[in-house]
């Protein structure tokens, strides 16, 4: 069989056509998955941005008289250093009670928490991921949605709604018909799931 040989020069052309023809695919697949991250990141920040808008109309809502404030506010500051000591020379996690809430905290939460349970009312959330896909339509961010363990085999999550040196969270379990939902106080620094709550004697009920 006869060979077809190609003069030097066409060879070279044909060959650097393939080089930037895999460039240029390359170039295409880097792009789409910046343009991808830079999608989820643009998610994430209209996202925390409607909870910061949701958050500051309850806060403002709820703002206190000016009587009280400081004092309310010097009793968190206490209990949060005692609360956020941590224990030396340990691996394991370090669980920290929680904080005292103020006044206007304590307003909000029961804000949050009568809309969320409202929202929740008649639903049976089976998994976490139903829970935290319900709660990320209310305008609670993936971001600040955390998991922990199951209790008596429904889903638990908790709420971080920390605004600047707030303390407030939530801690929300799915129960037959809808979800209870706990408030507390975070210390600052610390992670919501760090937090050592008193544990429910029995499985929650509708």
């Amino acid at each position: 069989m006869r060979s077809i040989l190609l003069p030097k020069s066409l060879l070279a052309a044909a060959l650097g056509g393939v080089a930037v023809l895999a460039c240029f695919g390359a170039q295409n697949a880097t792009a789409d998955q910046t343009s991808m991250v830079n999608t989820v990141a643009a998610s994430d920040d209209e996202a925390e941005a409607r909870f910061l808008e949701m958050a500051d109309f309850i806060s403002q809502s709820c703002a206190p008289d000016v009587s009280g404030g400081v004092d309310d506010v010097a009793s968190a500051s206490v209990a949060d250093t005692a609360a956020a000591e941590p224990t030396p020379d340990s691996t394991l996690p370090v669980l920290v009670d929680p904080v005292p809430l103020t006044a206007t905290e304590e307003c909000a939460a029961e804000r949050h928490q009568l809309r969320i349970s409202r929202a929740f009312s008649g639903l049976d959330t089976a998994t976490y991921e139903e829970m935290r896909d319900k709660l990320a339509s209310l305008n609670y961010p993936a971001a600040r949605v955390h998991r922990m363990p199951d209790f008596s085999g429904e889903p638990v999550a908790r709420l971080d709604l920390r605004v600047g040196a707030e303390h407030l969270a939530l801690e929300v379990t799915d129960i037959d018909s809808g979800v209870m939902v706990r408030a507390f106080g975070a210390p600052e620094g610390v992670s919501v799931t760090e937090v050592r709550l008193e544990p429910q004697l029995d499985a929650p009920t509708s």
